[in-house]
C-alpha cells in the first residue's frame, strides 16, 4: 500500500497543488483510507480513478484533509493573555492593526479576534486577513451562523453585543463579518504577505511532519513586523523560538525580535 499512497499523494498534488507528504503520513493515511472504505472502494488507485472525475467526491476528500475544529474563544484563557497582556503592548501608538488569522476554518477564529479587538479600536478601524485551504468552510464562515455549542466560552456581554440568535443558531452582526476579508491559501505552497502585527494559527501545525513544522514557523517569522507576535495552538509550543528569531512572550505568544 505505501508505494500505491505514495502514487496517490503525487496525484493529489498535481491535481490541486496540496502537498499531502507534508501531514504525519499516519494520520492522513488513516483518515482517507476510512473515507475511501466508506464510499465502497478497496485502495488508492480506485479511489483517486474517482476522484479525478466526480467533482462531489474530490470537494468532500478536500472537506475531509482539512481539520474544521473549532469554536470561538477557544481555550479561553489564552484569548484573555491576548487582550490583557499582548494587545496593549502592540496596540500602543499604531491606529491600526495588520492582522491574520491563518488556517482559519469556519471563521470562528478571525471573528473572535475581531471581538477582542474592539476593546481597543472602533470596528471600522479592524481590518483581519482569514485564509483557509478550504473553500467550502471559507463559504460557511463568510455566512457567519453557529450552533450555541459554538459559543459557550464567549463572555456574554460579547454575545449580546455581537451576535443575534436565529431559532437554534446564533448569526455574527454584520458590523463584525466586515472586519474580516476571507481568502483561499494554502500554508505549504502559498506565498505569505508580509508585516503583521499578529498573526494567529492554532491547533493546525499538529498535523504537520516536523520539517514541514520548520519551514512554517519559519514562514510565519519572516511575515511578522519586528515587534509582531505569532500566537499558536495550546498544543504546539514551539520549542526553540530563536531559531526562527522569536522570543517566548507568554505560553503560546512569540515575538519577532
Amino acid at each position: 500500500m505505501t508505494n500505491e499512497y505514495e502514487e496517490f499523494v503525487r496525484k493529489i498534488k498535481l491535481k490541486t497543488g496540496i502537498d499531502l507528504s507534508l501531514y504525519k503520513e499516519a494520520q492522513m493515511k488513516r483518515r482517507l483510507v476510512s473515507l475511501y472504505e466508506k464510499k465502497g472502494f478497496t485502495s488508492f488507485h480506485t479511489y483517486y480513478q474517482a476522484l479525478a472525475y466526480q467533482e462531489d467526491l474530490l470537494t468532500e476528500f478536500l472537506d475531509r484533509i482539512t481539520i474544521n475544529v473549532s469554536e470561538f474563544y477557544r481555550n479561553r484563557k489564552r484569548w484573555e493573555v491576548l487582550e490583557e497582556t499582548i494587545l496593549p503592548q502592540l496596540t500602543k501608538g499604531n491606529e491600526t492593526l495588520k492582522v491574520w488569522s491563518a488556517a482559519c476554518s469556519t471563521g470562528e477564529e478571525p471573528y473572535t479576534l475581531a471581538m477582542v479587538l474592539s476593546s481597543y479600536y472602533p470596528l471600522s478601524h479592524i481590518k483581519i486577513l482569514a485564509t483557509d485551504l478550504d473553500e467550502t468552510v471559507i463559504e460557511k464562515a463568510k455566512i457567519g451562523l453557529y450552533a450555541e455549542k459554538s459559543l459557550q466560552e464567549v463572555p456574554v456581554h460579547i454575545k449580546n453585543k455581537y451576535f443575534t440568535s436565529q431559532g437554534l443558531f446564533y448569526k455574527v452582526n454584520d458590523e463584525i463579518k466586515k472586519t474580516v476579508t476571507f481568502k483561499k491559501h494554502n500554508l505549504l505552497a502559498d506565498p505569505f504577505s508580509q508585516q503583521f502585527d499578529l498573526i494567529v494559527c492554532r491547533n493546525v501545525l499538529i498535523y504537520f511532519t516536523e520539517e514541514a513544522k520548520h519551514q512554517l514557523y519559519q514562514k510565519f517569522s519572516d511575515s511578522l513586523r519586528k515587534g509582531g507576535v505569532f500566537f499558536v495552538g495550546s498544543t504546539e509550543q514551539v520549542f526553540q523560538p530563536q531559531k526562527y528569531g522569536l522570543e517566548v512572550v507568554d505560553t503560546f505568544f512569540y515575538r519577532k525580535l
